[in-house]
């Protein structure tokens, strides 16, 4: 099983950004889907991390009843071994401000936590300790590891893996 290039929830679709949109999107271009406060710095930032056919990207996050890109979310890269040799990865999101307190963020993480629980992938969120919202999603789905903090100051946090459980 792979991710796909489309994830989509009640509320919520969750595309690839594909290597077209990421250069407009460094480049300040606008398209007629975003809203208009997006892409934020964060989103180029992300944007630079687009490479074709890499489903571990990073991802618009769209309202599915008029198809407006208000975010992005995403991971930094394909999974890789932690120190305890369960394949792992990093994610990262946000929203304009106006697409904030709806809990967006935390349905697009659970969609795609949904997916990483599938291939065995357990998942890990850097966030500064100032930004109560983030916390808040993090609690939500789930992350209860609390890793220390990286260079960045940033509390690093992980999700302990899900795995289903048996009928036998």
């Amino acid at each position: 099983m792979s991710l796909p290039a489309r994830v989509t929830t009640q509320r919520l679709t969750l595309d690839l950004v594909s290597p077209e949109e990421a250069v407009r999107m460094r480049e300040g271009h606008r398209d007629q889907r975003w809203h208009p406060d997006y892409p934020r710095q964060d989103d180029r930032d992300a944007a630079s991390m687009v490479k074709s056919g890499d489903v571990w990207g990073p991802r618009h996050i769209a309202r599915t009843f008029d198809d407006v890109v208000f975010g992005s979310i995403g991971f930094f890269g394909p999974p890789a071994p932690a120190a305890d040799e369960v394949p792992e990865v990093e994610i990262g999101y946000g929203l304009v401000a106006d697409g904030r307190g709806r809990g967006v963020a935390t349905e697009a993480v659970r969609a795609l936590l949904v997916l990483t629980d599938a291939l065995g992938v357990r998942v890990r969120a850097s966030v500064s300790p100032e930004n109560a919202a983030s916390l808040r999603v993090l609690a939500k789905c789930g992350f209860t590891q609390l890793r220390g903090a990286n260079e960045d100051g940033e509390l690093v946090m992980a999700r302990p893996l899900q795995t289903a459980v048996s009928d036998d």
